[in-house]
């Protein structure tokens, strides 16, 4: 992972010290709520439905098994409510009441504290920290080079990529020295500190796109010319929320040295014309389908003086290239040899047939590496009693001792909420399974319906609708079952609490969508949306496919989906593990939507019909 320099620690502690004296001066009184408000967004800092929110940056993912029981420590000693806000927060709780089910029982969300939640752009947020000890817990992150700048704010926020960047077995390039060029490139830049609204980056360097790159502001995807250059596809304009809208491509191959003049190229037409006087039409999204080609136009000038008048001032040399690259060292690892091979498969699969949930953890939640006697494995953090992403302090402790065990000190925070420890040996899979079985993160349903993206929902979140943490529990509670959740195959389950769509319901197989119809929680339920990775094709936003649902008929409607995907589904080949079917996915692109909406409204209860 990259190794920071003497540079990057000075100018993290520094920051953190600025920020302690902004926070004395708005306790003092010297700074108003005002002035003090874009300081705290600046520094990750929100304030929230009940409390403050403090974001934490995880560029691209990667963390240290040191900076993971800093998280831990933070979440212990600091993740603390104080108690009048709790009893808020537990009062309007109960006057919300919890969501029925059909079996009579009723589930709703306990509020939690103590932990933190990793996020589908790979951050660590806190639900709870009193402003007051903000600048404790800046310091402390400070020690161990982690801040929350780039979290928050109408700027370049954190630079996202594939959680397998560097290992991918089918890597181009590893896009990770890019974006940290990137970002220390765009920290702080003045031109990019006040765009028209927040701008988000990602990148990926391996053939199948596993870095949403459709869905963001800037999608760059690595490829090589006929010539074998190194270069970037660029899209421009993606993004979700109200409207949501795929990318479209602005340069099929960019050489790799001109990315951050193009960019700045791309910003700067943005910065220029972006809207600034309606927030919900400020991002680039909607300047690039408004203008189309006039915007390329633009890009494509300003580009040209940026190079030819200005002279490339950002151009990336060789060396700086190679300056960053060097600081992603991997750890020295103690790799059993070559003749090894034969007896180490030998011994996985006789353990995987002694064992059947070891033999499924192999197959969902164990991935290929690069190195041949290398893989990558998955924490599950979707369990029941747990909201998706959600880690105790003791869990993230847990899971820096597993980082230290099986994989060089090095966990990753992925998209979907988990945790990936990127380096372990193949004959130690047996041994890591056991650790993370103890702890519950072993449970194999990655890619699985349960594997769900959710945000926190109405629970904490001020601009929620409705809660999304008491749907995904009761529709985990609900798929149970491993040979039930194996038999329907991989499912993107994705639920946003509001239109921001934080929990990327457009991108969802099934997404979910909080909404608000005269003071009460409803839901919309999407179809055939994809983030564009191999399984789940061409990004795409998923179709509404009726008047939404109250929350007591989410969970029935679910499963009357999923019965017609049984029932409309079309077998494939058997193998080892018993017969296959086309996925859920590839069914509802097949048979269109109308089966799945038959069922959805057949399964409302009429007490709950909406009359909206």
């Amino acid at each position: 992972m990259y190794q920071y320099t003497d540079f990057d620690r000075q100018f993290i502690r520094l920051r953190a010290e600025q920020f302690r004296d902004q926070l004395e001066r708005w306790q003092a009184g010297k700074l108003t709520e005002e002035q003090f408000r874009p300081l705290r967004l600046q520094n990750g800092w929100y304030v929230q439905r009940y409390a403050p929110m403090l974001r934490v940056a995880v560029p691209y993912g990667e963390l240290s098994s040191t900076q993971l029981r800093v998280l831990a420590r933070v979440a212990r000693e600091y993740d603390q409510p104080e108690p009048a806000l709790l009893a808020e927060a537990q009062a309007t709780q109960e006057k919300l009441g919890d969501i029925p089910l059909a079996d009579g029982r009723r589930i709703g969300t306990q509020l939690k504290y103590g932990y933190g939640h990793f996020t589908t752009r790979t951050n660590v947020q806190y639900n709870w920290i009193p402003l007051s000890k903000a600048a404790d817990v800046m310091d402390l992150l400070a020690t161990v080079q982690l801040h929350g700048i780039q979290t928050s704010g109408n700027c370049i926020r954190n630079i996202n990529s594939d959680a397998l960047a560097g290992i991918a077995a089918d890597e181009i390039a590893d896009p990770r020295p890019f974006c940290e060029i990137l970002r220390q490139w765009s920290t702080l830049h003045p031109e990019f500190s006040f765009l028209p609204r927040k701008f988000k980056i990602s990148i990926n360097g391996a053939r199948e796109d596993r870095a949403a790159l459709g869905w963001y502001d800037v999608g760059l995807q690595l490829v090589k010319n006929d010539a074998g250059e190194l270069g970037f596809k660029v899209r421009v304009g993606g993004g979700m929320g109200r409207t949501p809208t795929i990318s479209p491509v602005l340069r099929e191959f960019l050489p790799w040295n001109q990315l951050m003049n193009y960019l700045e190229a791309v910003i700067r037409v943005y910065n220029r014309y972006g809207r600034r006087d309606n927030s919900w039409k400020a991002r680039i999204k909607i300047l690039v389908k408004a203008e189309g080609q006039a915007y390329v136009d633009q890009v494509e000038e300003e580009f040209r003086q940026i190079v030819e008048v200005e002279g490339g001032p950002h151009t990336i040399t060789q060396a700086e290239y190679d300056r960053v690259a060097a600081n992603f060292r991997e750890p020295a690892l103690d790799l059993s040899p070559a003749n090894a091979e034969a007896e180490t498969l030998a011994l996985l699969r006789t353990a995987a047939e002694e064992d059947k949930d070891f033999g499924r953890w192999l197959t969902r939640n164990v991935l290929p590496h690069r190195h041949p006697q290398l893989r990558a494995v998955m924490l599950s953090f979707k369990r029941l009693g747990y909201a998706p992403g959600d880690a105790t302090a003791e869990q993230m402790e847990a899971a820096a001792e597993l980082a230290d065990r099986f994989s060089g000190g090095e966990a990753r925070v992925t998209h979907e909420q988990n945790l990936l420890l990127p380096w372990v040996r193949r004959d130690q899979l047996p041994a890591l399974y056991q650790a993370a079985k103890a702890l519950g993160l072993a449970k194999p349903n990655i890619g699985l319906l349960t594997d769900m993206i959710a945000c926190p929902g109405g629970d904490f979140c001020s601009l929620a609708n409705a809660r999304s943490l008491p749907i995904a529990e009761a529709i985990t509670e609900r798929y149970q079952d491993l040979d039930e959740l194996w038999d329907l195959g991989e499912i993107d389950l994705h639920i946003s609490g509001c239109i921001n769509s934080c929990g990327h319901h457009h991108s969802g197989h099934i997404g979910i969508l909080g909404v608000d119809k005269d003071g009460k929680e409803w839901y919309q339920i999407t179809l055939g949306g994809a983030d564009g990775s191999d399984l789940s094709g061409p990004a795409t936003p998923g179709k509404i496919i009726g008047p939404s649902f109250s929350a007591a008929e989410v969970p029935g409607v679910i499963e009357a989906l999923l019965n017609t995907y049984r029932t409309e589904r079309q077998p494939l080949a058997d193998d080892a593990q018993g017969p296959r079917y086309e996925n859920f996915i590839d069914t509802v692109r097949r048979v269109g939507l109308e089966p799945f909406k038959a069922a959805a409204n057949a399964a409302r209860r009429p007490a709950e019909t909406e009359t909206a």
